[in-house]
């Protein structure tokens, strides 16, 4: 062997260690059961801890990408930054999309872009999640009646709004680690003259009513409409590509009333309630929460798809997160973004980053009080009957103590490729095999005895290229271990 092939051996070696050390395990796969999402594949409660990660409303719109692109001040869509949200303990990321950019409507996406694009890039950012061991909630952010551009919030669903979900549903229908937000904020539309036109419960539901043409952040008042269409459409849309994910319903006032949301939800045995949080919102007070939140979480899974804090604090957010800690509440911050100089809120705090640079550094408030919280929970110390985020166990009474995968080689077999893993009790092994440079990963499940066991992953030849498994163990108590990992390159 030459001494040039021999250093190309070594440091393909050392790349591949490195890879497997950085990455997470397999993505859960969520499902409602009675008031609670569990994940089918290991049968463990499932609380939603993540992040919002913006950019793929809004890039398109603007025409300067599909989302925002890594670079030496902003985070992109790439396994490094998927890597450093699971770092946080987080088990899910809330992406929000454009309709016009995913339809291909109204000139969307501008700048050259096309739809089909988009939605590529869209799968490759959540395979790339997946990948990290995040499940994934695809979010109907920003969006406009036919000939009207998305260019931001509007109240409610409109014409195009079902085709928008038949498109997205088909596209994720078999990949179960993913989520359906039918509608991010619906909203009672106030004009700058003063007067309002109101969205309430039945038109949320069925659709019929009037809505404002423009967006929120319009400020116009000229009495443009267009026909709402309601949460059951869209519910029905989405069930009629044959995709059985949960779905995500936000309640009124920009997602921060439940109260008539029971009465009024559609007929799907799939649905969670969505809460919006932020300080300063009519529900705010744990005695809200308490009224209002806790009723619906007695009956379905609920959870805060935004939440954040605009003062500069971190009471708010620290009371919800204990407060959704201790009813089983799932949460995700708003908002995992590099904000510019010339993005900046005044005060800073208001603009709700997460992150002060691409590295992953927590910005305070509200990314201190969120990674310093959910690290508490992955040590152990969250509520009682609640789990905790990646790399933690169950929070309750009772075995504690995580499996141990160790040993872990991912090897080629005679007709396709395998891992082998060393275990120290039974458990429920997940797998992801992924290949570098392709979106769809495989996921494959299987309950093993202590000792070492081989897992066929493929049973195909392999095609050229780096494979990486990622893999977790989780025992009949609900302990799931920490990732394991390893790479394959296969020539």
């Amino acid at each position: 062997m030459t001494t040039r092939r021999l250093i190309t051996l070594l440091l393909s070696s050392l790349a591949a260690l490195l890879f497997a050390a950085a990455s997470s395990s397999a993505a859960p796969a969520p499902k409602v059961v009675g008031n609670r999402l569990v994940d089918a594949t290991t049968g463990a409660a499932f609380v939603p801890h993540g992040v919002n990660w913006p950019s793929f409303e809004y890039a398109c719109h603007y025409g300067y990408g599909y989302s925002n692109e890594a670079g030496p001040a902003t985070v992109g869509p790439t396994d490094e930054q998927a890597r450093l949200i699971a770092g946080w303990h987080a088990n899910v990321v809330r992406v929000p999309l454009n309709q016009d950019c995913w339809l291909g409507d109204d000139g969307h996406p501008a700048g050259g872009l096309n739809a089909q694009g988009y939605r590529d890039a869209v799968a490759d950012w959540v395979g790339r999640l997946h990948a990290a061991g995040l499940a994934v909630i695809l979010d109907l952010h920003w969006s406009g009646p036919d000939g009207i551009p998305a260019d931001g919030q509007r109240m409610m669903a409109d014409e195009r709004s079902p085709a928008f979900w038949s498109s997205v549903a088909a596209r994720f229908r078999d990949d179960p680690s993913v989520l359906f937000d039918a509608f991010n904020e619906p909203f009672s539309h106030g004009f700058a003259d003063g007067t309002t036109l109101s969205l309430g419960w039945s038109c949320w539901r069925d659709g019929g009513c009037p809505g404002a043409r423009e967006s929120d952040g319009a400020g116009t008042a000229d009495r443009r409409t267009f026909l709402i269409v309601g949460m059951q459409p869209l519910v029905s849309a989405i069930r009629a590509t044959g995709a059985r994910q949960p779905i995500l319903l936000g309640g009124l006032d920009y997602a921060n009333d439940l109260r008539g949301w029971l009465a009024a939800r559609p007929d799907d045995d799939q649905l969670v309630a969505s809460f919006h949080n932020y300080d300063g919102q009519r529900c705010e007070t744990e005695a809200c929460w308490n009224a209002e939140i806790a009723p619906v979480a007695a009956q379905v899974p609920v959870v805060t798809g935004e939440f954040g804090e605009t003062d500069c604090k971190e009471d708010h957010d620290r009371r919800y997160m204990d407060w959704a800690d201790a009813h089983g509440v799932g949460y995700l911050a708003w908002q995992w973004v590099v904000l510019a100089p010339d993005e900046q809120a005044n005060p800073a705090c208001a603009g709700l980053a997460l992150i002060s640079d691409v590295q992953g550094t927590p910005n305070a408030p509200n990314g201190t009080a969120l990674k310093s919280h959910l690290d508490a929970l992955a040590a152990g110390g969250g509520a009682a009957g609640t789990t905790g985020g990646a790399g933690g166990g169950t929070s309750g009474s009772g075995d504690r103590r995580a499996p141990r995968p160790t040993k872990v080689q991912l090897r080629r077999t005679r007709r396709g490729l395998a891992v082998r893993v060393r275990l120290d009790e039974a458990a429920t092994v997940r797998a992801t095999l992924t290949r570098r440079g392709t979106s769809r990963p495989t996921t494959v499940s299987r309950k093993v005895g202590r000792g070492t066991h081989v897992v066929t992953l493929l049973k195909r030849r392999p095609a050229r290229g780096r494979y990486h498994v990622s893999l977790r163990a989780t025992d009949a108590a609900g302990n799931r271990s920490r990732a394991a990992g390893a790479s394959l390159r296969v020539r």
